[in-house]
Formats: structure tokens, sequence, C-alpha cells
């Protein structure tokens, strides 16, 4: 082997453990030495994160393996949080599409929920792709070594937390959390860790988040980029609209590229830390300005069948919105709809957020004024209930990034978002 194992993992891959356990660790060590880890070192985080929440008949491999690890009693080293449900009964859907998501697509959710509880759920509502926010508890401190899987969450916990953890696909996640190591290579490393890009920004205000992000991805794709001038925008303070604002960012850029990790100069954590002493010699430069974003925007495609199409519906929160956003959002609305002498929004308008924090906004004086406003607030996957046939049809409207990458769903910045949900469209 080209990993060097401990005492105690070579023990492991001998059978002390059994032999299930004895093949999760052979598969983390296949898993390492493709891309060149020479060690393997243990998981330190309290909890893990899953990106497989989805139900799907097609996964039957993935039922069998659950139910080996389960029956071996090779469970989670961790509890773990786990992306979102597909499913919210609440969320528009017409009979057929119901149909399709109940009978066909989802047809194991049920079974396989029950399975994640087996292994080691942190509890019933630990579905979400935020699984950092405080509300739902799951959130790594500096220097933890993580074996998490989800693009947006990987490249937050590394970001703006600190954490190690490399871009893992499913199963390999739960793998890590099983056997208790991950292979040593990538973001795990301080040399993994350098930024290979200096991006400049000169916008003449404060840049929309999931654009930005879009901008960066596309331009160092895999690589790490440290940001230099976005401070006079943000400030130096990782507060909650900061936050936020850095988790639309960070998940635009893994899903538009492929990036685990940036740098903010003068804020995220390394930043801070290291200075500038984090950038590799020769690294490329990357300037943006509002031509630069401009020319960005203009770039999406548009797949709607009919370009013109009115929007049936909207999609906020692909990552899931914080306690904050939803706030803000809730707020905005208000002033807008009274602006236009307006209750509630013309488009429908689903807003998502993770369990524990919807909870949290259902004790506040927002949530009745949001639902008054004519807004779902769910715990949903936005990108799930879209990937299928009927839904990928419809005309959706988002400010996600992520969301427009991976579906049918039209992008446009908040601003416009706000605009057409209070002002355009038919009136639901």
């Amino acid at each position: 082997m080209a990993i060097q194992l401990t005492k105690e993992q070579k023990e492991i891959l001998n059978g002390s453990k059994g032999e299930t356990m004895a093949k999760v660790l052979k598969t983390m060590v296949m898993y390492g030495e493709t891309f060149g880890a020479k060690k393997l070192v243990p998981v330190t985080s309290k909890y893990n994160h899953l990106v497989t929440s989805f139900g799907l008949k097609a996964l039957g491999p993935v039922y069998d393996l659950m139910n080996k690890l389960i029956e071996t009693g090779a469970k989670s080293g961790q509890q773990f949080s786990v992306d979102p449900r597909p499913l919210d009964k609440n969320v528009p859907a017409n009979f057929l599409q119901k149909l399709i998501f109940n009978k066909f697509m989802y047809s194991k959710q049920e079974f396989y929920e029950k399975q994640l509880e087996a292994l080691g759920l942190m509890n019933k509502d630990a579905f979400t792709c935020t699984a950092y926010m405080t509300e739902v508890g799951n959130k790594p401190q500096k220097g933890d070594v993580l074996s998490w899987s989800e693009s947006s969450a990987v490249v937050y916990a590394n970001s703006v937390l600190g954490a190690r953890c490399n871009r893992n696909s499913g199963i390999i996640d739960l793998m890590g959390s099983v056997v208790g190591f991950v292979p040593y290579f990538g973001l795990l490393t301080d040399e993994g860790r350098k930024a290979k890009w200096i991006v400049k920004i000169e916008t003449s205000k404060k840049p929309e988040a999931q654009l930005l992000g879009s901008a960066i991805g596309m331009k160092v794709m895999e690589d790490v980029p440290y940001v230099i001038g976005l401070d006079k925008w943000l400030g130096k303070k990782l507060d909650e609209e900061t936050c936020s604002y850095l988790k639309d960012f960070g998940a635009a850029t893994a899903s538009n590229g492929a990036v685990g990790l940036y740098h903010i100069d003068k804020l995220t954590p390394e930043a801070k830390e290291f200075k500038t002493s984090l950038i590799e010699k020769g690294a490329k430069e990357y300037v943006i300005d509002d031509e630069e974003l401009e020319r960005v925007k203009n770039s999406y495609p548009v797949v709607w069948k009919n370009k013109n199409a009115k929007p049936k519906l909207c999609f906020m929160g692909c990552p899931h919105m914080s306690l904050e956003q939803l706030i803000s959002w809730t707020k905005k609305l208000d002033a807008a709809l009274k602006s236009v002498n307006r209750k509630k929004v013309y488009i429908k308008t689903v807003f998502t957020a993770s369990p524990g924090v919807v909870k949290e906004f259902e004790k506040t004086g927002y949530a009745p004024m949001l639902k008054n406003m004519g807004v779902i607030v769910s715990s949903i996957c936005p990108l799930m209930y879209m990937n299928n046939p009927l839904c990928s049809k419809m005309p959706v409207i988002t400010s996600s990034n992520k969301l427009r990458t991976y579906t049918t769903a039209r992008y446009y910045t908040d601003d416009e978002i706000l605009s057409q949900i209070t002002k355009g469209g038919t009136a639901i």
C-alpha cells in the first residue's frame, strides 16, 4: 500500500472490528490512494454531515449497503445531519407531480429515513444543507477534521469556520464517519489550503453574493482563491449578516466551479491569522468590477421553452436560508408590498430553511407576517423538487446560482426577485 497505516488501522484492516469494518477501512484506503494520500488521520468533529437524503427507488445498492452496516453493528462513529428532504406536502405541486414524487421517484423515502436513524441521525429534524447553523447544532470548530460531503456545507466549514474537509462524495462521507479516519490530502493539508488565485474586488457597490461566487467559481474552478477588497463591503467581523452572505457566496463558488475553500482578506479565520502568506508564489490574478459581474450574469443560459413565460414559482433558499435572512426578507417583502398597496405576493413563493431555523423563526412575530403575505416556509430541497421532467418544464425563478446550475430555474438578483414577486406576474 502507498498509504502508511498505524497499528490500530492495520488491526482494523485485518478484521479486529469485523469483516464489514475492514471493508470500510479498505474503501477509505483506496480512496486516499487515488488522490496520493500517504496516511489516514482521525475524524475529530463531534458530528458528521451526509449528502444522500432522498429515497430514490433507483438507489437499491445504497440501501443494501446501509442494511449491511446496520446488521453488523458498523454504525457511524458520530451522529450526523443529512441534506434536506425532497418532499413537503405544503410546497405547490399538481396531482401528477405528487404522484410521480410519492409513487415513483421517492417511494423509498420513509424506509431510507429509518435506515438513517438506525445509523446515527442526530434527530428526526436533522435534514438540511446548512448543518453548521447554530439552530441545527452541527457547527465544527476551527481545525476540526471532517468527513462531510455537500459542496456548499464543505466550502462553508473550510472557509468560514476554519475546519478541514475535502469535497467528499456521498457514501464516502459515511465511510469516514463509520471507521473514524479519512485520507490526508488536499484541503486537509497546509499546502492544499494555499491560494492559487488572487481575486481583487473593484465593484462600485456591494456585489451580489451569488453572482460574485459564480464569477469566481467559473474562473478558478477547483483552486483556492484569496479574495481582496470584499471586506470593504462586508466589514471585518463574521456577524450573522456576513455569514449569510458568505454562505450563498460559497455555494455559488462550489456549484459554478468546484471550490472547496476560499480566503477573504481581513475576514475569514485563516486569512486573519496568516494574511497574504496563504497566497502561493506565482498566483494568478482575477479582477472583478461591475462590468465583469454583468458579463457573467448575461452569460447564463435561459433554458425555458418559452423565454417570456410568466414565472409560476419562486424558490429562495438553496442553500437553506438563515434566521437573519428569513427576518430581513420578511421586512423587505412587507415594505415592497405596502409600496404597491398589495397584501400578498404575485408569484407562488417558497422560502426554504432548516427545521431548526424554521422553529426559531416561528417564535418571532415575523412568521405570521410572512405567512399572511402568501409565502410558504419549508425545509424542502428545491433542487430535488425540480429534478424531474414535470417540474423542469415549469418557469421557476430563483436567486440561487446553485439551483440555476443544476435545474431549469432562472436566475435573478435579490432585487429583481423582490420586484417580480411583489409587482409582476399573475396574482395568486
